[in-house]
């Protein structure tokens, strides 16, 4: 569409093109591609000097983009979202402060209301038995040393062959293979010890026996539970860019989660629970945590558990574990060793416990491995990928294309020279 000349509608606001690119999130340039592409008008500025744009066509189409002005950090591409606000230090899910429907409703509960809007009180997920068959059947067949971020992995890719209509991205369609997925992956992990779960209990009752051999007991399992809930979703973390861009190409609701666990793997993210639980521990084996800080800052190594970019003070999270744990009796030890741990780093830096140090604190406390952080923390953000795979399934396919920025050499370059083998004379 070219430009028009300058209608006579004199009180609509007008953006210059350097104002849309702005608020659109992208260079000018891109602007006119919009309007070439019919997605913008444009008309002449007085003076014949540059376009100008309506402002309320420019907010719709960065409302259908995903793309709003660069952040202050720099540029960043912003999506809108009605899931998770960070916002004073404070958290919350769709408007509610997080940390009281943790304290309130269970993980299944939250699960629900978050996909639906729906609080259905009491609701259980269930896995369909031969989809749990196939899941553990994989996992079962995996080397022994293999992770349980490892086992979740394969047992995603079981059930979704178990499942003919995982392409029906309808919203029905996803929510019924989420609500079976979840407990699967529960189901797929092998039990540790105590006694197995019975029908009708809830998720957290069900991963209890596969993160520890210790008896449940109802004030544990109101922490593990609540750390479920607290985990479902944190805005746009590294492992829910990832599921939103599979999303975004009309990827299955497993392949999202597949790309949600590919990246939660990561040491700075779903594993920094382990290296906390490993600390910690350590803590309590020596009667102090002292000598472990002091350890870790000798080799400048950042004291795990500790800190967080989108907090200036407690995590929340961490906040509301910590208070759930004083109620569990035999978390008192490893609770004085996380306040330890606390105290001294704050001699070099003052730094506010996240909840990868309460995780550390349960996983310790309860005899789980140190992984058991990082597999509640996934079977957890399992189903705020699939709420923001909802949201993206809605948006305009394959919406997320960042420009690379080329820095290789200009062609025209030669055909490269074959390398020449050797052979012994």
């Amino acid at each position: 569409m070219t430009d028009q000349p300058e209608p006579g509608r004199q009180d609509a606001p007008r953006l210059t093109t350097r104002e849309a690119a702005e608020l659109l999130g992208v260079k000018p340039e891109t602007v006119y591609a919009y309007v070439s592409r019919g997605q913008l008008s444009s008309v002449r500025a007085a003076g014949g000097r540059g376009s100008t744009f309506d402002a309320e066509e420019v907010r719709a189409l960065a409302r259908r983009s995903g793309r709003r002005e660069p952040s202050p950090a720099g540029g960043d591409l912003v999506f809108r979202t009605g899931i998770t606000l960070i916002e004073e230090d404070r958290y919350y899910l769709r408007g509610v402060d997080a940390t009281e429907l943790a304290r309130q409703h269970s993980y299944e509960e939250v699960a629900e209301w978050l996909w639906t809007g729906e609080l259905r009180p009491g609701v259980r997920f269930e896995a369909p038995p031969g989809t749990l068959a196939a899941a553990r059947r994989t996992v079962g067949a995996l080397p022994a040393h293999s992770g349980s971020t490892d086992r979740l992995r394969v047992a995603v890719t079981a059930a979704a062959a178990t499942d003919p209509l995982r392409f029906d991205l309808s919203p029905e369609a996803v929510l019924s293979s989420a609500r079976s997925l979840i407990p699967t992956l529960v189901g797929a992990l092998p039990v540790v010890g105590g006694a197995p779960e019975a029908a009708g209990d809830s998720l957290a009752r069900q991963l209890w026996p596969r993160l520890t051999a210790r008896p449940v007991d109802a004030p544990a399992l109101a922490v593990l539970d609540a750390a479920l809930v607290l985990l479902i979703d944190h805005d746009l973390a590294a492992s829910t860019l990832a599921a939103r861009v599979a999303a975004s190409a009309h990827a299955h609701p497993y392949a999202v989660v597949s790309a949600g666990l590919g990246v939660l793997e990561g040491p700075l993210h779903g594993a920094a629970s382990g290296l906390a639980h490993r600390m910690l521990q350590e803590a309590v084996d020596r009667g102090s945590a002292v000598p472990v800080v002091a350890d870790h800052l000798r080799t400048g190594r950042r004291v795990p558990g500790l800190g967080h970019r989108l907090y200036r003070g407690e995590d929340p999270r961490a906040r509301t574990l910590f208070a759930l744990l004083e109620d569990v009796p035999q978390a008192a030890g490893a609770l004085a060793a996380a306040r330890e741990v606390v105290a001294t780093t704050a001699r070099h830096a003052p730094l506010h416990p996240n909840i990868d140090l309460a995780l550390a604190v349960l996983s310790v406390a309860c005899g789980m491995a140190a992984e058991a952080g990082e597999t509640v923390f996934a079977v957890s953000r399992t189903a705020g990928w699939i709420a923001h795979a909802l949201e993206e399934y809605g948006e305009r396919p394959l919406r997320i294309r960042p420009s690379g920025q080329y820095t290789g050499p200009r062609p025209p370059q030669p055909l490269p020279h074959a390398l020449q083998i050797g052979t012994d004379a």
